[in-house]
């Protein structure tokens, strides 16, 4: 029988957000911006990559991909944000928050390793060019993809599993923005299991960074070989310019290395919103920016359709 202050929470009160109206408002309103940015950027990648048929290579479809993904990353956490912002009960209940942290670990699980992917991607297009389009088949490029969001959505399947049988104690406060492993495990009554279980999400985590690290790591290493043998100044530009994402793969991991390789260490509450928000938002933010301003493939057929655009509103215009 289970005592008073060992009850299963119901639900859980987030207490990084601010509480005055003023505040939440000031928060609110720059969070909606970004997340309405995020959705409508990525959305005018994936729209552009499957209207033109230029694009149909896999550097493309891996970038559209990443773009879906982008979607649901930030859907899994940005509108409940929202939500709470403006609400006086900043809560969520116990099913709703396994199942943010499943979706949110989930979509950037599968982020990372189609991260991979496209480094290996663009490591067999820069370093064997001739042996590329025979290796690279859009066959392999959507079972790739697959993979990556099967493996994705596979791996924190144990971890959610383990922490939904967990008693939770009185004290209901999250200390975060949203729903994650590490604040969720500290509420748990438990304290040695709780301890355990923060110890192998922590190595599972550190696994999963590190490999993935290490991969893009050797293929930057092959590709930056194989640019400083190109002996024209153009030749270089266009190789460089085809390695965008590995921007995008220094902020994601930049800010989620800080979170979750940090052992033993702790952060202020501060700090821990301010690096949450980094992995979370900011960087889906510039996703949609490097990869369409960076990119004159992309940038150019975005200047096609926003023209075509123009002349049929011209047009319905004149008829009326």
């Amino acid at each position: 029988m289970e005592s008073p202050n060992q009850t299963t929470a119901q639900e859980f009160i987030f207490s990084a957000f601010p509480h005055s109206w003023g505040d939440s408002v000031l928060c609110f309103v720059p969070l909606f911006i970004i997340y309405a940015f995020i959705v409508a950027g990525n959305l005018v990648i994936i729209t552009v990559v499957q209207l033109n048929t230029h694009l149909y290579m896999p550097m493309y479809l891996f970038i559209s991909a990443l773009s879906f993904l982008e979607i649901w990353y930030t859907t899994a956490t940005i509108p409940k944000m929202l939500s709470s912002l403006l609400s006086e009960r900043k809560s969520i209940s116990l099913n709703g928050c396994l199942l943010q942290m499943y979706f949110f670990h989930s979509t950037s699980i599968s982020e990372v390793c189609l991260l991979t992917a496209m480094a290996f991607d663009r490591y067999l297009a820069i370093c064997s060019p001739l042996h590329y389009p025979t290796i690279m088949t859009h066959k392999l490029c959507a079972q790739l993809t697959l993979s990556c969001c099967v493996c994705g959505f596979i791996i924190p399947l144990p971890e959610i599993a383990w922490i939904s049988t967990l008693p939770f104690c009185g004290f209901d406060h999250l200390e975060h923005i949203f729903c994650d492993f590490l604040p969720v495990l500290r509420l748990a009554c438990t304290n040695t299991q709780a301890i355990i279980m923060i110890q192998v999400v922590d190595v599972v985590h550190a696994v999963e960074i590190i490999i993935a690290v290490m991969l893009i790591f050797m293929s930057c290493v092959g590709i930056v070989a194989v640019i400083l043998r190109i002996r024209s100044a153009e030749g270089r530009r266009k190789a460089f310019s085809t390695v965008s994402h590995l921007t995008v793969f220094l902020l994601f991991f930049g800010s989620v290395a800080v979170m979750y390789l940090r052992s033993s260490a702790t952060y202020s509450l501060f700090w821990e919103t301010a690096i949450a928000l980094g992995f979370a938002v900011l960087s889906p933010f510039f996703n949609p920016i490097i990869y369409s301003l960076r990119n004159k493939e992309i940038k150019e057929a975005i200047k096609k359709h926003m023209g075509q655009a123009k002349t049929f509103f011209h047009k319905t215009r004149n008829l009326k």
